[in-house]
């Protein structure tokens, strides 16, 4: 009885003996990143305006908020933009005071009514038209412009393919000049970021990683683009860092 405690003693010490060693000397990796960007003309804009009117009179203020709204939605009709393309997503009436603490008064000095629109374009060549026709019939203020593509899904994946293989190809590098090979991946990690830049903006949502490799990408709309536009792309950029086995 005591020979089995004692061999299971010493059965167990040796485990626990392997286990410490492999902890201490565990399988050595390497760790690499890799960063694709794909670039693609634009195919459709999302351009969001407002419609702000004041007055003494609040009726005044928001029926002249109503008929330069009228004309604006005249105008997008006539500039080929479908109905559901065209779509009010705020509206807002608000009286303004006066600030001057000596006045006495608490009625308001006037009434500002505001209206934004949010309006799809899927034909990029019409941007320039559409944007100085809005403003021209009563739209004041520019809120946003969102240059996009329908394709995002397929240049992501081609973004996404292209970043594992410069991870690969860098690891493969790397531990070439170290006369070791490259196993299986053990770990990855994936940060996408898209976004637009161009002549119609100065920067757009651009990604701060270091590039490996850069593809522009054809179609997306390239042959309607007016030629203000020309150098507007959208850009797609994935980053993934991969941890790989070293044998």
């Amino acid at each position: 009885m005591n020979r089995v405690i004692l061999l299971a003693a010493v059965l167990s010490s040796t485990l626990a003996a392997r286990v410490l060693a492999q902890a201490a000397d565990p399988k050595p990796t390497i760790h690499v990143s890799g960063t694709a960007e794909v670039r693609v003309a634009p195919n459709e804009v999302d351009l969001r305006l407002a419609i702000e009117t004041r007055d003494v009179q609040l009726d005044e203020a928001v029926k002249q908020n109503e008929t330069k709204t009228a004309a604006v939605l005249k105008f997008l009709k006539e500039a080929g933009i479908e109905a559901k393309d065209v779509q009010t997503d705020y509206v807002e009436i608000q009286p303004q005071y006066n600030t001057d603490r000596r006045e006495q008064r608490i009625v308001p000095e006037y009434y500002q009514v505001r209206r934004n629109l949010g309006v799809r374009m899927r034909s990029v060549a019409k941007f320039d038209a559409v944007l100085a026709g809005a403003l021209r019939n009563g739209a004041n203020y520019v809120l946003g412009i969102d240059f996009r593509t329908t394709e995002l899904r397929k240049h992501r994946d081609a973004a996404r393919q292209q970043a594992i293989r410069a991870a690969k190809e860098k690891a493969v590098a790397l531990a070439g000049e170290l006369e070791t090979k490259v196993g299986k991946a053990t770990n990855i990690q994936e940060q996408t970021q898209s976004g637009w830049w161009g002549s119609a903006s100065r920067y757009a949502n651009y990604n701060a990683f270091a590039q490996n490799s850069v593809q522009v990408a054809p179609g997306g709309g390239a042959g309607e683009e007016s030629s203000n536009l020309s150098v507007v792309t959208v850009s797609v950029t994935t980053t993934v860092n991969v941890t790989f086995a070293l044998e």
